[in-house]
């Protein structure tokens, strides 16, 4: 008990203390999520609105499997995502395996099924509410996802803080792609992984309070704006 004591006392002074090591660990996580949430933002919310309003051949299997990745494990992503980037295969040559951008890759990858599986459902579901009023509009189909894409924004924003938390929580595919790398590709996930197995507790804890209270921001995030949506699509 009072070793676990002090490994919370040590975690508080590293947080409180700005302990150079957990910044950079934690800015790194951050600036990593961040970039492949933006990636997958700007891939995954347009293809959700077209699967949901536009007929094309192979619409359906591409929404099934759009919902089936939604589940995909990481490993298996950061697997697909080192043998892309391996010497031996296609992008090798672009040297990018063990950086940080081949971990915003895996995890673009695992965070753009989410965006636009949600996204599809919340634009459809627009759709149906505001057909008769586009019609009347005239709205052509294009028109149609840009109206509908800014009138649900404050929707389509819960499914991005969704891929968010997927994000800043991912252990296994950075793992495989980043190698966690000290002061190179060292995210809070694959830290506090190493740090509890060589028994550093306190930087261990103080880096799971920190992914704790994002976790928590991002939830709160997401109830504010779901209460926003509310008078105008209630």
């Amino acid at each position: 008990m009072n070793d676990l004591a002090a490994a919370f006392s040590q975690a508080a002074s590293l947080l409180l203390g700005f302990d150079e090591d957990l910044m950079e660990i934690i800015g790194l996580s951050l600036r990593v999520s961040f970039m492949a949430v933006g990636l997958a933002v700007l891939l995954g919310l347009p293809l959700g609105a077209a699967v949901a309003l536009y007929r094309f051949p192979g619409r359906t299997v591409l929404g099934a499997l759009l919902n089936a990745f939604m589940g995909l494990p990481p490993v298996v992503v950061g697997l697909v995502v080192y043998l892309m980037l391996s010497r031996a295969g296609p992008l090798g040559v672009l040297g990018l395996l063990f950086t940080p951008a081949a971990m915003i890759l895996a995890q673009c990858l695992l965070v753009l099924p989410i965006v636009a599986a949600l996204s599809a459902q919340i634009v459809a579901d627009l759709s149906e509410e505001y057909d008769e009023q586009l019609r009347s509009l005239a709205a052509g189909p294009g028109q149609r996802l840009v109206t509908l894409l800014w009138d649900g924004r404050f929707s389509l924003m819960t499914a991005v803080l969704a891929g968010f938390g997927r994000a800043i929580a991912e252990v296994g595919a950075v793992m495989i792609v980043g190698g966690n790398i000290a002061h190179s590709t060292r995210v809070m996930t694959t830290a506090i992984a190493l740090e509890t197995s060589k028994g550093n507790l306190a930087l261990a804890l103080g880096l799971g309070l920190v992914l704790i209270a994002i976790a928590l921001g991002v939830n709160l995030a997401a109830l504010a704006l779901r209460d926003a949506a509310r008078p105008r699509h209630g």
